[in-house]
C-alpha cells in the first residue's frame, strides 16, 4: 500500500467518521473507496445482465422445454 497525500472534504470526512463508530481516517477512506468500487462493479454487472436479457426469448425457451419433456417423457 502506498502513501498518498490528498486534500479531503473535511465535512464529509467528519460525517463519515461519525458513522464509522470510531474508525480512523485511513479506515474510513479505504472503506469508502471499497464501497465505491463495489457499487460500480454491481452497476456494471446489472448493465451486462440487462443487455443479455434483451436477447432472451422466453416463448422460444418454453417451446423447446416442452419438446424436450415430450421427448424424454
Amino acid at each position: 500500500m502506498g502513501v498518498t497525500t490528498i486534500d479531503l472534504d473535511e465535512d464529509a470526512l467528519a460525517k463519515a467518521l461519525r458513522f464509522s463508530g470510531g474508525a480512523t481516517k485511513k479506515e474510513v477512506v479505504n472503506e469508502a473507496l471499497r464501497e465505491y468500487a463495489e457499487r460500480h462493479e454491481r452497476a456494471a454487472r446489472r448493465a451486462r445482465h440487462f443487455q443479455a436479457a434483451q436477447e432472451w426469448d422466453y416463448e422460444g425457451w418454453q417451446l423447446l422445454h416442452e419438446a424436450e419433456k415430450r421427448r424424454d417423457g
